[in-house]
Formats: C-alpha cells, structure tokens, sequence
C-alpha cells in the first residue's frame, strides 16, 4: 500500500486532533475536579470551621483557582486557629498566604509572612524563593541575591535559585558599571 500526499495529510490532521483533544479532556477534567473540590470544601468550611489543615487545604484549592482574596482571608482564619500544631504546619501556612498576598501585588505583606515562615522552619527553600521574588519585585536585588544564595545552601541543584542568581549577576552587574560611570571612573 502505498501512501500519497493527501492521505499522509489527513492522518496527521487526525492524529494532530486526538493528541489536542486529549490535551482538552486532562485539563476539562482538572478543572472540574478542583471545582467540585472547592464546592465540597467551601460547604464543609461554612457549617464547620474545623482545625488550620482544611483551611490550608480549601486555601490551596483557591489559591489553584487564583481565589487570592478568597485564599488570603482562609489562611489568616488557619493561622488563627494554628494552636497545638507543628512549626511545619505553621510555615506552609504563612508561606502559602505570603503567595496569595504577592499574586495581590502586596509584596511588602507578602514579604512578613515569608519571614514568618522561615523563623518557623529556617531551612525552607521554597519560602526562600518565594521572598527573593518578593524582593525583585520591590527592586532590592541584593537582598533577593542573597535569599537565593541560601537556597542554594539548603539545595544545591534548586533550579529557580540558580536561573535567578545568573539574572541578578547580570542586572547587579549593570548597575554596578551605570553607578562607576556616572562617578567618572
């Protein structure tokens, strides 16, 4: 059997449309699983306000859905209710609410609860991350280097720590030969 031209073209046009129609089912389904997750989660939280790990947990799935405000108030109500849990608990609680206030553009704010989560648990690389963003965001390059260089100490091979580095060098770098200029040296 030999395959001629338009055969060969409307095969791939049909494989082309099975993988794009496969791509749209994963992400429909995704989307409608986190949907009825929320809605089971939201209708739990409003006839019980239970311990801090739903809250995390329904916070997460708002945060997914880029409920910021939403995620933002039900992780001030989980650090209210935090008593008796580990310091981990207490980290990704504050981390997670310094991400949903940063998403908001409040990178100052979002800035304290990275703090907090780092004097909860010190060696937390995603909170490092996430506070030397922060600080790019807010133009303090060296205070983000220097975030991103203990990133590095805590992990080595910490992908974003390392493409962040490489950015700054050539940023601080910039602005370090403006500043010699302009003095004349």
């Amino acid at each position: 059997m030999q395959l001629n031209l338009p055969q060969a073209y409307l095969i791939g046009l049909c494989l082309l449309l099975l993988v794009i129609s496969i791509l749209v089912g994963r992400q429909l389904y995704k989307v409608r699983r986190d949907e009825l997750k929320l809605i089971k989660l939201e209708n739990k939280d409003s006839n019980t306000k239970e311990n801090s790990a739903k809250m995390y947990e329904l916070a997460s799935v708002q945060i997914k859905k880029r409920l910021y405000p939403q995620a933002t108030s039900t992780l001030k109500q989980a650090l209210k209710k935090i008593e008796g849990e580990p310091d981990e608990a207490k980290a990704l609680i504050e981390n997670a609410l310094g991400f949903a206030l940063a998403a908001q553009n409040d990178f100052k704010t979002a800035i304290i609860h990275y703090k907090k989560a780092l004097t909860a648990k010190s060696e937390y690389p995603v909170a490092l991350n996430n506070l030397g963003f922060a600080y790019q965001r807010l133009l303090k390059e060296d205070e983000a280097y220097k975030n991103y260089q203990e990133v590095l100490k805590i992990d080595p091979k910490n992908k974003t720590a390392i493409t962040q580095i490489k950015r700054l060098e050539r940023i601080i770098g910039k602005n370090k030969n403006q500043s010699l200029d302009k003095k004349g040296f």
